[in-house]
Parts: structure tokens; C-alpha cells; sequence
């Protein structure tokens, strides 16, 4: 067992993620995000990550999304980056917090305008009956702000996952893989690190 530095496991998902952008031909940054429900019942998806630094895995969404009440209500979660051309993945988990509004409002500008658009049209995760519903709300935002600036719904925003630990997983032959732990202890300025059998 080691103790390595705050930024050794930072450093090193940004490295395999500059590796999966090289290689990856769809959609390096997907991760899957793991909530829990007030009831205990697990619930997955997959999402974009927009940010990666030392604070931790910023990813954006709409609060009254399953994922976005789930996250309010119980922020504790994880992610799984999978990278089938590199054959490796790593494991991240800890609680979740909100970005402030100045990030989530510059992240939201950078958009596409129809994204944005979107943004305000979807009621996402609720029922609708069928796809003209979201079409004619798409429409109905699109002439409410014309050719002007569209601001970030209150109700959409990021959130950033600030690790305790870290798995990172390499395929070996004969399923003999590489697996490394960091582990925070007690928000120490380091990470207590394992190698554990695949």
C-alpha cells in the first residue's frame, strides 16, 4: 500500500482520456453515471463529461431529469469511463455537488443554439405522447426567443462528482488484468493506493 500525491489519479484519468479522444471514434467522453434512488434502487445512463481537474467530473443535465432528482436528493454516485479500443475503463465514486451558476451559465452559452433550445423544450425523463409534443415546444421556444440571446433555465445546470476513489482497470491476456485502487482516507492530502486481483 502507498500513499501518492492529491493529483495522481487527476493526472492519470486525464491521460487515458487524452488517449481515448486519440482513438475512440464515437463519443470518448461517455461515461455511465450510477444514482440512487429515495427507495435504494440503483439507476444508470450514460452522459457526456464536460469537465475534468482536480475538483472532479463535471457533467450537465436537467434537474427534473430521474438523474437530476435522484443526484439532489441522494448525492452520492459513480462513474465508469469504458474504452473498448485501449481495452481499459476506470471506476470513479463519491458525492456529487452543484456547479456554481457562473460555470454552469458559461458551459451553457458554449452550446449550440438548438441545444439550447432543447434545453428549455424537454420535460426530460416525463412522459409525452409522442414526438410532435417535443417538436411543437421546440417551435413554441424558437419563436419565444427569435434572434436573441437564450438564457440557462433555472432548472438545468451541472453537476461535479468530487472522488474518494478510483479504480483504474487494463485488459491482460487470459483475463489476468491490471487493477489500481486510490483511495481518500479522512479528505487527506493524498491517496492510499492498492493493487487488487483482477
Amino acid at each position: 500500500m502507498d500513499n501518492a500525491p492529491f493529483s495522481m489519479p487527476f493526472d492519470l484519468a486525464q491521460e487515458w482520456l487524452a488517449e481515448a479522444e486519440a482513438s475512440e471514434v464515437n463519443d470518448p467522453t461517455a461515461m455511465a453515471l450510477a444514482t440512487v434512488n429515495p427507495d435504494g434502487r440503483p439507476s444508470l445512463r450514460m452522459v457526456l463529461l464536460k469537465g475534468c481537474d482536480e475538483n472532479g467530473f463535471v457533467f450537465y443535465t436537467n434537474f427534473e431529469s430521474r438523474k437530476g432528482e435522484e443526484l439532489l436528493s441522494n448525492p452520492n454516485a459513480s462513474l465508469l469511463f469504458h474504452w473498448k479500443s485501449l481495452r481499459r475503463q476506470i471506476r470513479v465514486e463519491g458525492k456529487v455537488e452543484v456547479v456554481s451558476n457562473e460555470e454552469a451559465d458559461a458551459y451553457f452559452a458554449s452550446r449550440p443554439r438548438v441545444s439550447r433550445i432543447g434545453a428549455w423544450a424537454s420535460k426530460q425523463s416525463r412522459p409525452m405522447e409522442g414526438r410532435f409534443e417535443f417538436e411543437a415546444e421546440i417551435a413554441r421556444y424558437t419563436a419565444k426567443f427569435g434572434a436573441g440571446d437564450i438564457p440557462r433555465p433555472d432548472f438545468w445546470s451541472g453537476f461535479r462528482l468530487v472522488p474518494d476513489y478510483f479504480e483504474f482497470w487494463r485488459d491482460r491476456k487470459y483475463r489476468l488484468h491490471e487493477r489500481k485502487t486510490f483511495e481518500l482516507e479522512d479528505n487527506s492530502a493524498g491517496w492510499k493506493t492498492h493493487q487488487i486481483y483482477p
